[in-house]
């Protein structure tokens, strides 16, 4: 089994296919400041759950936005299962060309759910990652990347209202049943979720007038499915690209 681990700003995402199969997918929070002996602990309990033995694993690849946490996660991969981890970053075979001022500081979440898009959708190509950060990132017709755009997340703008003022009040997630709400909670759910699927259209639109093109939309990440479902131009939604990504990549640079 190959174990697919995306280090995120949040959350740490695990996934463990076999052969092309995606047989499990896991979710855990990110902590920069436990160790390698804790994650061991964390990633025992995660395959346990799933009835996977650390022994099944036989290969692994790792994707990061937090760099601190890199070599914490290597070490943990190497004691639980003996084996290590590929890591996503500069050198690594895409098959991707990435057509940006400086390629090797393109994140690697990015790259993943571009190399996911390409090869099980093909190109062009429009990709809306929506976790921490909402990405929009665009593969061209001939199969590069070639740049995208990064804005707050869903979760950043509900963070920030709660935290920024005096009497807004921590929300749960979930849409209302009008945009123009009654209440102070439904005022905030609307305001950020229907806001969100308005601005992911709104740049939709503009993406496809700077390219010259209508672009197949794909969207993915733990958030997508509450705002997909809102937005106004037809968007495939795909979860888990960047853990496909990881699997492509780590098929093409074992």
């Amino acid at each position: 089994m190959l174990l697919a681990i995306d280090i995120g700003n949040t959350n740490i995402m695990f996934g463990g296919f076999r052969g092309d199969r995606l047989a499990f997918v896991a979710r855990i929070s990110t902590n920069a400041f436990e160790t390698e002996d804790e994650y061991a602990g964390k990633i025992r309990n995660t395959l346990a759950i799933h009835g996977v033995d650390p022994a099944e694993i036989s290969g692994a690849i790792l994707s990061s936005v937090v760099p601190p946490l890199n070599g914490v996660m290597k070490r943990a991969v190497r004691f639980l299962c003996g084996v290590d981890p590929v890591v996503v970053g500069p050198g690594i075979r895409t098959g991707i060309p990435i057509q940006c001022d400086a390629p090797s500081s393109v994140g690697s979440d990015l790259i993943c759910a571009c190399v996911a898009a390409y090869h099980r959708y093909g190109c062009p190509a429009l990709i809306v990652d929506m976790g921490t950060a909402t990405k929009m990132m665009v593969v061209n017709r001939q199969g590069a990347f070639v740049g995208a755009s990064i804005m707050p997340g869903v979760l950043m703008g509900m963070k920030g209202l709660a935290e920024g003022t005096a009497q807004l009040p921590q929300v749960c997630l979930e849409a209302p049943a009008a945009v123009v709400a009654k209440n102070t909670a439904d005022c905030m759910k609307s305001g950020v979720i229907y806001g969100h699927a308005c601005m992911v259209d709104g740049m939709i639109d503009r993406i496809c007038e700077e390219t010259g093109e209508a672009l197949p939309v794909y969207a993915t990440g733990g958030l997508a499915s509450i705002v997909v479902r809102h937005c106004r131009h037809e968007i495939l939604l795909d979860e888990h690209l960047v853990l496909q990504g990881l699997q492509v990549l780590f098929e093409k640079n074992s």
